[in-house]
């Protein structure tokens, strides 16, 4: 991957270093809308503030994206053009400090580690030093979602532990996270700023006019994920999101990933027969 591809937008033209370094909340995703979908927490945590600042590292360039509707004869070159740019206006609505948009294809990621990807998403790492990452969870079912955490969570491994987060969360995407253990669980608030988050997912017209209802889908999970998340108290928001607590994984010698995933699988189903047998 070359720097050529690579595509650096701040939506309030400050110099790219400066954008970095001020990031508080941090994702990286597979696709455009990805953030928007998956991530919203960070933006609207971050929105309309001077002391906080959402960045958005997108990987893959959208061209193997589906289409239908108005969209269904648009060739793949065209569709990375335009999905390019409705993440941009999506950047510039959300008040985002930065988003960068690498440009890979999807058969890049799914294959062997990209080196290069790797030491860059460290360095941006190391310079944005933010207090929160936003990666997808290793249990989801888009094998792009998977291998762009990997890359990801191995660029954490190039930081050292005291520089680490305050938190790494895999997000929901294709696989809801309800099942997860207590203990791995974080519940994420998203009730603010409700109207933004309708407004992003709509920028995306490729997908949404294009035969993919991400507006509604993701305001039902939220709802859904608000009021099924505990069984013997009262609903405290109307909107959560759930996310795979990932700092553990990363403070423990040598684990390997699927290592990490299996330990939580153990816990679910020694909580689902404990549940079953009382």
């Amino acid at each position: 991957m070359t720097d050529n591809n690579i595509d650096f937008f701040v939506p309030d033209g400050r110099p790219l270093q400066d954008a970095l370094v001020r990031t508080t909340h941090l994702a990286i995703v597979a696709h455009q809308d990805d953030l928007e979908i998956n991530c919203f927490h960070g933006i609207a945590q971050c929105y309309q503030r001077s002391d906080l600042w959402f960045t958005g590292i997108v990987i893959t360039n959208g061209a193997g994206s589906p289409r239908g509707g108005y969209y269904a004869s648009v060739s793949d070159d065209e569709m990375v053009t335009i999905r390019n740019e409705e993440q941009k206006q999506a950047a510039s609505l959300g008040q985002y400090s930065l988003v960068i948009q690498y440009g890979a294809s999807s058969s890049q990621i799914k294959g062997r580690r990209d080196h290069s990807l790797i030491v860059d998403l460290a360095n941006w790492m190391k310079l944005a030093k933010p207090q929160i990452i936003y990666l997808h969870n290793i249990a989801d079912r888009h094998d792009t979602h998977v291998r762009t955490a990997i890359h990801a969570l191995d660029a954490l491994k190039l930081i050292p532990e005291n520089e680490f987060p305050e938190q790494v969360l895999g997000v929901e995407g294709w696989r809801n996270l309800d099942w997860l253990p207590d203990p791995y669980r974080s519940r994420l608030d998203v009730g603010q700023h409700r109207q933004l988050h309708d407004q992003l997912i709509r920028l995306f017209k490729s997908q949404v006019a294009g035969g993919k209802r991400y507006d509604l889908a993701s305001e039902a999970r939220h709802r859904a994920n608000a009021t099924f998340d505990q069984s013997h108290t009262i609903d405290t928001t109307e909107y959560v999101s759930l996310a795979m607590d990932l700092l553990p994984l990363l403070k423990q010698q040598n684990c390997q990933y699927s290592d990490y995933l299996g330990s939580i699988v153990e816990d679910f189903l020694s909580d689902s027969t404990r549940i079953l047998n009382s």
